[in-house]
């Protein structure tokens, strides 16, 4: 990695001839568009120098019209890299967009008279083709919101039904010209027909669009059959009389179901709010409803749909302490490439990722802040899966937050992926959907803080993995998650192994008001020890689906699962050397949960121990292996009240009650059912959640069961050279 380096300081235009005559490190002060061209000049005149060279960017806002692109020759050496920063206390600012100033009262009689009488006379309208802006966007089904306005640094909403909240769908039309979903054949949860089946329209509850202009670029944004996806789906038309909307193609990829959320957005009648807007892309004109005084430079929208930065097979460069604003993608992109580093920025306020690392070696991205993102904050990829060779790139100390505010699922503060990559003390927290989504091989997630995230959405995880069983190697330990809780289906799960999730390690995380703490979803070998739960809805989730509703997977009609793993190769080296247990997954009962080991846990609190779904379609006893957890909350295990014939019903709805019966923890049956384990009513000790202490009343007792202690200290973000103070824990 770039290291910390012993400078002299150069002024240009002198730093030229001053390069020259030092064998030290320089400085060149420049400004960013001068940049690029000065290490060009300073390369030419022969080697670098030894140490480095630092390239400080005076203060200011620099707005491109294209990204500032760098490439391998651009590179610096291990003995020189080349560090392009913010000058010491300079406010320096890349920025993809662009200032409206020229904003004037609604004259034009038909936009007034479609304006709410009581907003009317504050809405104000610019011309963007004046501006210089004739590439407006487009709003994508799932993807980019085009152009976004800003206000003050804020990003101000388009107009919307309802302001607030959302609406539910009344039904799904069962008829038409053409049937555009057949719809899941499992799941009949309305009138006996398959969610998602649909002929292009839906209805609505309500007069409210009745009162609306006839408007092509009104659009629908909707988790409209599951909770953990949304889309904006343009409206074709809307018929008042029916309470019918037909939506234009393409539709959303699982159709439209009852009784799902939904709200209407960039309607003109509806700009009735301060801070909201609207976009009329014919006319290349921008509504807006200021929610505080005009002034110059206030309002901002973004144009730059490319990256701000990129680099592309740039090694020993690192750009640091830079404000990365207002663009329509993403702020930087590494490609390929080795040793570079981002530390200390702040991302904000983009319309597509934030950061994208693609390929490449051991890149850093540390202490940097994301936040007020439309989509998510860190794609981190790299590595060879074919040979299982590591990227060893690092995700550390950032703190990452209100991201996935456009598109409101699928976006994540960390996408992991590829062989070897490190996430270790982020802060991430305040989002709709998941903090980090991982796949592939040998990562490590650890001494990372996560709460209050999946705050929109259901069946989500705060980490999420699944489907896939060569995903092996993959370790979650010493993490703090807390205060996770989602309102939609099956709610929210803090550390999510789902479909068949195989090969996991977690260990020494502590979990607090996590919701479904663990879940164990079909997969196998996995390990959940020494960690600690507290009031969690369970501690362990653990189901045999491959058994039940997911057979699927294993009786030919759906073989996801078998192809991922001859892609791989994954019974042969280096799969099966690494990984001995996948040389022979496939003959060895796959769908059974073989191999999961439940161990030197410590659960209490206003929850239950476990969830036992499909429990009586395979031997847990024999299959899963559940010992020395000290378990004193009320509830042990909750899982159907007998056998039967039909399948474990919790897919449809995992809170369902009947036919269910709750194990409790303090009952001699139990402790014959599961012997090894600790089972009390009594408390082990006081957890201070704001603090993250832990204090046990017997540690020496704990220890007896193999519960280690925790680095509860170490958890979270860290102080460092660009992170000088900490967030307070809520």
């Amino acid at each position: 990695m770039l290291s910390t380096l012993r400078c002299v300081r150069i002024i240009t235009p002198a730093w030229l001839l001053a390069a020259a005559l030092h064998a030290t490190p320089v400085i060149i002060t420049v400004p960013l568009p001068e940049a690029r061209a000065a290490i060009v000049a300073l390369k030419a005149r022969g080697p670098l120098p030894e140490g480095g060279v630092i390239v400080e960017i005076p203060e200011g806002t620099y707005v491109l019209s294209a990204p500032l692109a760098l490439t391998a020759a651009d590179s610096g050496t291990a003995a020189a890299p080349i560090v392009w920063r913010a000058a010491p206390g300079a406010r320096v600012v890349i920025s993809g967009g662009c200032e409206l100033n020229d904003w004037q009262p609604v004259t034009d009689p038909v936009i007034a008279a479609r304006l709410p009488a009581a907003s009317r006379r504050q809405v104000r309208t610019a011309d963007l083709r004046s501006a210089g802006i004739r590439d407006f966007g487009r709003i994508e089904q799932r993807g980019s919101p085009g152009l976004e306005l800003f206000f003050h640094d804020r990003r101000m909403p388009l107009a919307r039904y309802p302001n607030e909240g959302w609406l539910l769908t009344a039904g799904v039309p069962q008829s038409g010209p053409k049937r555009f979903n057949e719809g899941l054949e499992r799941e009949k949860r309305f009138d006996g027909v398959p969610v998602g089946r649909h002929y292009g329209r839906i209805t609505y509850d309500g007069d409210r669009p009745a009162a609306w202009a006839p408007d092509d670029e009104i659009y629908a944004q909707g988790y409209w059959v599951w909770d953990w996806n949304d889309s904006f789906q343009r409206i074709q038309s809307i018929d008042p009389v029916r309470h019918e909307i037909t939506f234009a193609a393409p539709h959303h990829s699982y159709g439209y179901a009852p009784r799902q959320r939904f709200r209407f957005l960039n309607v003109l009648e509806e700009l009735d709010q301060p801070g909201e807007w609207y976009l009329d892309r014919k006319a290349g004109r921008v509504y807006f409803y200021p929610p505080a005084p005009m002034e110059p430079g206030s309002t901002v929208v973004s144009v730059l749909a490319a990256p701000l930065v990129t680099l592309d097979g740039v090694a020993h460069v690192a750009l640091e302490g830079f404000i990365f604003e207002h663009g329509r993608g993403s702020g930087v992109i590494i490609t390929g490439g080795e040793d570079c580093r981002i530390a200390g920025a702040t991302f904000r306020e983009l319309g597509g990722e934030a950061l994208v690392i693609s390929g490449g070696r051991r890149h850093l991205v540390v202490s940097c802040d994301f936040h007020d993102l439309a989509n998510g904050a860190i794609r981190v990829a790299g590595g060879d899966r074919a040979t299982l060779s590591p990227a060893g790139h690092e995700i550390r100390n950032n703190h990452i937050h209100d991201f996935s505010q456009w598109l409101r699922t699928g976006q994540y503060g960390v996408f992991i992926d590829g062989v070897g990559q490190l996430v270790a003390h982020n802060l991430i927290h305040d989002a709709p959907f998941e903090a980090m989504y991982l796949r592939g091989n040998d990562h490590v997630i650890e001494f990372n803080e996560v709460h209050h995230v999946c705050t929109e959405t259901g069946d989500a995880g705060a980490i999420h993995t699944g489907r896939d069983f060569t995903w092996q190697g993959n370790v979650i330990r010493y993490n703090y998650w807390h205060d996770l809780q989602g309102p939609g289906l099956h709610g929210v799960t803090a550390v999510y192994l789902d479909d068949f999730s195989s090969g996991y390690q977690i260990r020494g995380n502590v979990f607090y008001r996590a919701g479904r703490a663990v879940q164990l979803g079909g997969g196998r070998d996995n390990t959940v020890a020494n960690n600690l739960f507290v009031e969690c809805h369970p501690a362990v989730h653990i189901d045999a689906r491959g058994l039940g509703w997911a057979q699927n997977y294993f009786n030919g009609d759906f073989p996801w699962l078998f192809d991922r793993f001859r892609e791989m190769h994954a019974d042969q080296p280096p799969y099966a050397a690494r990984y001995p247990r996948l040389k022979t997954i496939l003959q060895d009962d796959p769908a059974v949960p073989k191999g999961n080991v439940i161990q030197a846990n410590v659960s209490w609190g206003a929850g239950r121990w476990c969830d036992a779904y499909d429990f009586y379609a395979f031997d847990f006893h024999r299959t899963v292996t559940m010992r020395d957890n000290l378990v004193a909350d009320a509830g042990f295990m909750r899982r159907r009240a007998r056998p039967e014939a039909t399948l474990d019903p919790y897919y449809l709805n995992i809170d369902t009650q009947e036919g269910y019966t709750l194990l409790p923890t303090d009952s001699a049956e139990t402790r014959r059912e599961f012997p090894g384990n600790e089972l009390t009513p009594v408390a082990p000790g006081t957890f201070d959640p704001a603090a993250l202490l832990f204090s046990a009343h017997d540690p020496a007792a704990l220890a007896r069961l193999g519960f280690a202690t925790l680095p509860l200290a170490q958890m979270g973000l860290e102080r460092d050279a660009w992170r000088t103070s900490l967030p307070v824990r809520p």
